[in-house]
């Protein structure tokens, strides 16, 4: 393991302390112990050193060590970017030994992006930049899943972003430019181009429009213009910054923020998502009314107030906690995946999007309470009025509410301390009912989760990424983009990858589907697998409804050529797969052409539940 010697002390001291005195520390020396324990959680899952993922390539950050119930042994690009985003905070912060990973992260990250997948491929459209995860060794997973997701490009650029600006700082423009650009350049034009059409969530089960996402994609444009600037580059897509800004504005519905909109799933939108967006584009040297939707901003907290009082009565670990104290927070209250319990990564999160409100206000040496965030104040400070809170001495309006903040923000912080085991262990979830861990052991985002939370409760906060910048939105939202330019990073270890002509196909076809069935097109071109199911094309079920069971995937196909192909199950419970028994045939159009779409419906034998889950 790549760890400094003077680290590893820390780390022991920390674990000694919490070993010797469970139960006896006070809050900051268990965020400090925890912290040291995270942050050696979150490197033991990074490739190539890792002692939790053996066989992971050299930096690729690997989601958790669970190989089964569930199987999370795999690389996503938004795990991973906020992952090393907290290590080159960390980095920056003063832990020199975390350079060698941030090396490695660029390296691979340079040859991901080149990798065909699911998705799509490299060239010529960006398509495979939105692929959500690969396998650990940096190779495709050709599984059926929740794709495209549009947060990971953002995020990636956003962690890059801040490395070069550090570079820059510190003299070496170089490397930023010549090195680390050309990745963030591929993955802001990817942004330009395809913000305005619907993704999977960061949750990877709804396809629509997510909070999270667009709030990530503005923070990168915003600050990709800036950095361009310095480097005296070009970002084409940066132009669309003041749309995506428009288009975030929508989420609010007057009470809270509705976190996945464009969609009719069944549920409220009151969702864990609203505040790990805000963290996420956190800016010290922000205004609180900025359309980027900072913490502080009186929208997000009134939605805090809806999106814990929702949680605290969900669980019932929660039960009899009264409003203003901290509770266990998950994903949203409809939630069912294994049993639908809190986070570890949610419930620090909400203590840390309220360290960084503090630290907002502080820094402005201001706090406006109006009516819409009136409420969320009256919890935590009872006499609070609609007015202008102006700094002042310590027994001030102002400082009793930033102490009142504060200790709410402590009291998240004393929820997962209560629940995370004595060994400083975070896994995905713990039990809405007895508090146990359960889900993926070891998960990375929840380490990372506990880093950052901590810095912020420490007082260290990351350099402003030029919030103030952004040209305001447009008073009327359009939907538009760029069409992204994308060429591989040569210069960081990507291969030289090249194109030929493709036209875009998009393949549909209906076919009744039991729950846990899934379609896949299979061809006799590379692009289709050869033939070979486990090359094939996974394809989304996100237009299907009772009226049209549609399944649909998008793929580039060589100009001209002829495809052979067609349509296969995949059965659940491990039973084979089932083939059409029909031989299709398609031929795709001239270079230049534009899209086309075949039309098809299932031609052979349906297949049955083996109901191996019952």
């Amino acid at each position: 393991m790549r760890f400094s010697v003077e680290v590893i002390g820390l780390l022991t001291c920390f674990l000694s302390q919490a070993i010797a005195a469970p139960g006896k520390r006070d809050l900051t020396s268990f965020t400090a112990a925890e912290r040291a324990i995270a942050l050696q959680g979150a490197l033991n899952n990074i490739g190539p050193d890792g002692v939790k993922v053996p066989g992971a390539g050299a930096g690729f950050v690997v989601a958790s060590p669970s190989k089964v119930n569930p199987d999370y042994f795999y690389t996503w690009t938004r795990d991973s970017a906020l992952t090393l985003k907290m290590l080159i905070d960390e980095f920056i912060f003063g832990n020199t030994a975390l350079q060698s990973y941030i090396d490695d992260y660029i390296h691979a990250q340079a040859k991901l992006q080149t990798v065909s997948n699911p998705s799509g491929t490299f060239l010529p459209a960006g398509l495979g930049l939105g692929e959500p995860k690969f396998q650990v060794d940096g190779t495709r997973f050709n599984g059926a899943w929740g794709r495209p997701q549009r947060d990971g490009p953002a995020l990636r650029a956003i962690a890059l972003m801040t490395y070069s600006n550090w570079l820059i700082k510190n003299g070496n423009s170089t490397a930023a430019k010549t090195i680390i650009w050309p990745i963030i350049a591929n993955d802001l034009s990817y942004v330009g181009e395809y913000w305005n059409q619907t993704g999977f969530d960061l949750w990877e089960e709804t396809l629509g429009s997510s909070y999270f996402t667009i709030q990530n994609q503005a923070r990168a444009l915003i600050e990709g213009a800036q950095l361009a600037h310095d480097l005296g580059v070009t970002c084409p897509g940066c132009v669309q910054a003041p749309e995506v800004l428009c288009f975030l504005q929508s989420f609010w519905n007057g009470e809270f923020i509705v976190s996945n909109i464009n969609i009719d799933n069944g549920r409220t939108g009151i969702d864990g998502n609203s505040i790990l967006g805000p963290i996420a584009i956190f800016d010290i040297d922000a205004y609180c009314d900025s359309p980027t939707m900072q913490p502080c901003h009186s929208n997000n907290l009134a939605n805090f107030k809806v999106l814990i009082d929702t949680f605290r009565a969900t669980y019932a670990i929660n039960d009899g906690i009264p409003e203003g104290q901290g509770v266990a927070v998950g994903r949203y209250a409809e939630d069912v995946y294994m049993g639908g319990n809190p986070w570890y990564l949610i419930t620090t999160a909400a203590a840390e999007f309220l360290y960084d409100a503090v630290a907002q206000w502080k820094a402005r040496h201001v706090l406006i309470v109006d009516s819409t965030s009136l409420a969320f104040f009256q919890d935590i400070y009872p006499s609070v009025t609609v007015r202008q809170y102006n700094s002042g001495n310590a027994n001030s309006p102002f400082a009793q509410i930033m102490d009142a903040v504060t200790a709410y923000a402590d009291s998240f912080v004393a929820v997962a301390e209560k629940y995370i085991p004595s060994n400083g262990s975070l896994a995905e979830q713990f039990n809405r009912t007895t508090g146990v861990p359960l889900s993926a052991n070891d998960l990375t985002w929840s380490y990372a989760a506990f880093v950052t939370m901590a810095q912020r409760r420490a007082g260290q906060y990351p350099a402003s990424w030029g919030s103030r910048n952004a040209i305001a939105p447009p008073a009327t939202c359009a939907g538009t983009s760029t069409t992204g330019v994308y060429v591989p990073a040569i210069a960081a270890g990507a291969p030289n990858v090249t194109s030929t002509c493709q036209v875009n196909v998009i393949f549909d076809v209906n076919a009744t589907t039991y729950y846990g069935e899934n379609l896949y097109v299979i061809g006799d071109t590379d692009d289709l697998g050869v033939w070979d199911v486990s090359n094939s094309l996974p394809m989304g079920a996100g237009g299907y409804t009772s009226e049209r069971p549609l399944w649909s995937v998008s793929a580039y196909l060589n100009a001209g050529e002829e495809v052979n192909y067609k349509y296969v199950r995949q059965e659940d419970c491990n039973q084979p797969y089932i083939y059409e028994t029909v031989n299709r045939t398609l031929t795709v159009p001239a270079c230049g052409s534009a899209a086309i779409t075949t039309n098809d419906a299932w031609d052979g034998p349906v297949g049955t539940s083996g109901n191996c889950g019952s």
